[in-house]
């Protein structure tokens, strides 16, 4: 007899989650689960001086935190679709035979990114905590104290914590239980 899944979010029946709502994981002792997406930045392309005081900076940043928190890095699959369906208007509109030929290369390359399973690493930081205004506080100094440090962040959404989860919990498949369609 198999087993039935109660959990609405994860393929899995031990994760407590309650809920997805306003970027935070609620879990069913009331806990939340919430923190900051931070925006990549490739500092190895900047001056030394300029990687050695970020590189000081997110020490610093890392060091004034005084909870229990998680960095994560996921990988999300990479979307082209609209990026291809612009360029194919545009290669149909076009009547320039060199202005065609060099779309069409545009595309091909695209349809090339596609076919590898390209992915995009995001980052996150996350904690948890059960009072509402403290996570406020918290997410508002994280996003400050990376921006003081070069990096720009913002709070997570409901999909990231869902693309997170889908990455740790179901071998990276999307789930579309809990979900909503309009």
């Amino acid at each position: 007899m198999a087993k039935q899944n109660k959990s609405k979010y994860t393929n899995e029946n031990f994760v407590p989650i309650k809920n997805i709502t306003s970027g935070m994981i609620i879990l069913e002792n009331d806990q939340k689960v919430c923190g900051i997406k931070i925006v990549p930045r490739n500092i190895f392309i900047l001056e030394q001086d300029m990687q050695s005081m970020i590189i000081n900076n997110l020490k610093d940043v890392y060091n004034m935190i005084d909870y229990e928190f998680w960095i994560v890095a996921a990988d999300r699959p990479v979307d082209v679709n609209v990026y291809l369906s612009q360029l194919q208007l545009l290669y149909n509109q076009v009547q320039s035979q060199s202005k065609r030929k060099l779309i069409m290369e545009d595309i091909n390359k695209a349809n090339e990114f596609m076919n590898q399973n390209v992915v995009d690493t995001e980052y996150f930081l996350l904690f948890k905590e059960k009072d509402i205004n403290l996570i406020q506080k918290r997410v508002r100094a994280l996003i400050n104290n990376f921006a003081n440090a070069g990096l720009a962040s913002h709070q997570v959404t409901n999909d990231d914590l869902r693309m997170i989860l889908d990455n740790f919990l179901n071998g990276g498949q999307t789930t579309d239980f809990g979900t909503v369609v309009g």
